[in-house]
């Protein structure tokens, strides 16, 4: 945990207060958020369903993800009092205007993949034939 009155902390608290790109980036920011936030899109999920579907994520981190994005307004968490309990999450009306942004960003992520992927073949094949 680094101090709020840090150097690093404050540069970042003005970049977030002056940027919309660092403040978008600051709710979105990370490796796992965008893996959530494309799930919940489509549609509110069961904590078990979230675990399951996200490969590679653990409890703990999913848990922390999902607090980070529900203080930042953009996922609801519904505790249901039944015996086991049930916890579904879904976007809010906030989270639910990010869906333009994360489909172009996953548009221009799958077009990056794809140059990278000819360029590497390209480069490849141009050292074969030297």
């Amino acid at each position: 945990m680094r101090k709020e009155t840090s150097t690093n902390a404050l540069n970042e608290k003005m970049m977030i207060d002056s940027c919309g790109m660092s403040s978008s980036l600051a709710v979105i920011g990370g490796r796992w958020k965008p893996a959530i936030l494309c799930r919940l899109s489509y549609g509110t999920m069961r904590y078990g369903e979230l675990k399951k579907d996200i490969i590679g994520i653990s409890e703990r981190m999913l848990v922390a993800q999902l607090r980070e994005l529900e203080k930042d307004q953009v996922i609801t968490r519904i505790v249901f009092p039944e015996v086991p309990p049930r916890v579904e999450y879904s976007l809010t009306d906030l989270g639910r205007t990010m869906k333009p942004m994360l489909d172009a960003m996953s548009a221009w992520g799958n077009m990056y993949r794809e140059h990278i992927n000819e360029t590497q073949e390209l480069s490849t094949v141009v050292v074969l034939e030297q």
